[in-house]
């Protein structure tokens, strides 16, 4: 008996190993599995020989540490206020150990694969394998998997490490990501203005003789948020960024189109940012005949306009990443298979400086559609861009607290729920929600209409809500919770009382006025209220900077501490979606309109700023 029983032990052992994708010291099992989600549906096998860019997330050796000097050097309460880090300080907290580094090493040798390339910190390897030597890799398969609404990616939903480093690598990306970036906005220049039956106009003489509801200008904003007649003094060091994907990129006549009939004195602006192209994203051209069709770089454009018309003199820098491409099934094809966030911000990374405010994006998705792991990791690059000075300010959402109709659970339980958004939902990043409105300004919202051409116009709602992998951090806790109590048990049960909230702040957000591909239109939701607010940001830091103080750098310390003094509340309106009126504002900080909007002098002055005029 004791032979049969060492005679099975040694198959079974031998079994085991021939199940082994690859050689290895410790058996394989599985890391990490993520739900296929709605809208997606299976269609066949990847191709064997497809390349795929791997992203290998390797674990920091002291993100707590990186996390703790983030927070210090934000808290103006902190002696340590405003002292942000050096690249080479934030690259050294977060660097795997070397013991790390030679397991995951020695991991790939084993099995002859040679990264093709690294983060600056060493805590992300990237190797370009085909799909049939990554699938021996991850023990998984890949297939294709093409999404309703158009688009197909390569993906498999569960895939696998030796034991021996399930520690040591905290994710491995493209996988189980199902993540579909779409830009948070609404309108598009052709689309008719809906206007509140109960709309009143502004009894501000001044205000109302630049405020039209039907097409938000420059003037306006300048006006309505007190940046008017602020003189620039810090053009030479303080500066501005944006960041594009799915082929978007700033289209310069455009620009020079729209500050010609609205910022004359900006013109120049249009033609001296420059345009920086990461990952194969597009470059500094023209839009083409293709372009023009589909409707590329709306986005951009209302970027690079609502931060000229804002901010000028302060100098812009435009990125356009790449890494996005529909799934192209050719062999030996590279392709970043739309993992846009960590292409860019591992660029950003790599750079000595960077600009001190950055309108990140106005992209997001569903943070259930984007494996936890993931997440976190992506949003722990975010924090190392705010330790060394830079405030990091993304959209809110267009979809209130969920689009009606896909408010269900990925776990496979299709449990009613609220949705958040990731990257807004990130605990390092400032999320930016919409207003409407000037006297008094309440949450964006428009209902479903059909337009004066018979065309439906969904409904659309500032997006905000509780994250459910982030809990709340310090700096808002107390607001977070003083809000769910004042629920008193409103749609308990669809959010998580715990998670983080957001957004951070609002700025106006409905029908910008805007150019592209020559004509002039109007364009709506929060990616317009976020490079908006940006600009604004950006000039108090141009207040701070100019007398030899620190940028603000990670704005949500300082905002809730502080800065909410110079915001004005916004206590009307709720983040309409699923089918409910959805979170309300409040008194104080509410889910779909944080602390409120800017007012330019009041934020200057509680920076320590001085006013230039």
């Amino acid at each position: 008996m004791a032979g049969f029983v060492v005679a099975v032990s040694a198959l079974l052992a031998a079994h085991a190993a021939l199940a082994n994708p690859v050689g290895s010291r410790t058996p394989y099992r599985v890391k990490e599995s993520h739900h296929v989600p709605r809208g997606w549906r299976r269609v066949r096998r990847a191709p064997a020989d497809h390349v795929i860019d791997l992203q290998i997330g390797v674990k920091q050796s002291n993100f707590p540490e990186l996390e703790r000097h983030l927070y210090e050097v934000s808290d103006p309460d902190h002696h340590r206020y405003g002292q942000h880090l050096s690249a080479d300080e934030v690259k050294e907290l977060v660097k795997p150990t070397d013991e790390t580094l030679d397991l995951v090493h020695e991991w790939l040798e084993a099995n002859g694969v040679t990264p093709s390339g690294y983060s600056s910190a060493k805590d992300w390897i990237t190797v370009s394998l085909p799909v049939k030597e990554i699938e021996r890799l991850l023990d998984t398969e890949y297939h294709v998997y093409e999404h309703k609404e158009g688009g197909l990616v390569a993906r498999a939903p569960k895939w696998s490490l030796p034991l021996h480093l399930h520690d040591q690598i905290d994710t491995i990306q493209p996988t189980n990501s199902f993540f579909r970036a779409r830009a948070q906005k609404f309108d598009h220049i052709d689309a008719p203005v809906y206007v509140d039956a109960e709309y009143t106009p502004p009894t501000n003489e001044t205000l109302n003789a630049v405020c039209d509801v039907n097409s938000v200008t420059p003037e306006c904003f300048q006006t309505l948020y007190s940046t008017k007649g602020y003189k620039t003094h810090a053009c030479g060091k303080n500066k501005i960024g944006f960041n594009n994907y799915l082929g978007e990129h700033p289209i310069r006549t455009d620009a020079e189109l729209f500050l010609a009939k609205y910022r004359p004195e900006a013109v120049s602006s249009a033609h001296d940012f420059p345009q920086i192209s990461i990952a194969d994203g597009p470059g500094d051209l023209p839009l083409t005949p293709e372009e023009a069709e589909s409707g590329t770089s709306k986005e951009a454009n209302l970027d690079v306009q609502a931060i000229a018309g804002i901010s000028w003199k302060t100098p812009i820098i435009s990125y356009s990443t790449g890494g996005s491409p529909p799934f192209n099934p050719s062999p030996s094809t590279p392709d970043n298979s739309n993992e846009p966030y960590l292409v860019w911000v591992n660029y950003l990374l790599d750079q000595e400086s960077f600009p001190q405010v950055i309108r990140a994006t106005s992209y997001a998705d569903d943070e259930q559609t984007v494996p936890e792991s993931y997440a976190r990791r992506v949003c722990q690059q975010f924090a190392q861009v705010g330790a060394r000075g830079t405030s990091l300010l993304f959209s809110s959402g267009d979809s209130g607290v969920g689009s009606y109709g896909e408010c269900l659970s990925n776990d496979g339980k299709n449990t009613t729920k609220f949705l958040p958004e990731f990257p807004p939902s990130c605990p390092y990043v400032t999320a930016v929600g919409a207003t409407k409105n000037f006297e008094p300004e309440v949450v964006a919202y428009r209902p479903a209409f059909v337009g004066p051409d018979g065309v439906s116009h969904g409904n659309y709602t500032s997006g905000g809500g509780f994250s459910n992998y982030f809990t709340a951090p310090a700096y808002q806790a107390k607001r977070t919770s003083s809000y769910v109590e004042s629920l008193d048990g409103l749609y308990d049960g669809l959010y998580n009382k715990k998670g983080r909230g957001y957004p951070d702040i609002s700025a106006q957000g409905l029908y910008f006025a805007y150019f592209w591909n020559g004509t002039e239109g109007t364009i709506s939701g929060t990616s317009a209220s976020c490079p908006l607010t940006g600009g604004i940001i950006s000039l108090v830091n141009d207040a701070l900077i100019s007398t030899g103080k620190p940028p603000l750098g990670f704005l949500n310390p300082w905002l809730y501490s502080k800065g909410y003094k110079g915001l004005t509340d916004i206590t009307s309106g709720s983040a309409v979606g699923c089918g409910v009126d959805g979170f309300p504002a409040v008194e104080g900080w509410d889910p779909v309109t944080g602390l409120g909007t800017p007012v330019f002098p009041e934020l200057v002055a509680l920076a320590g700023g001085k006013l230039f005029y």
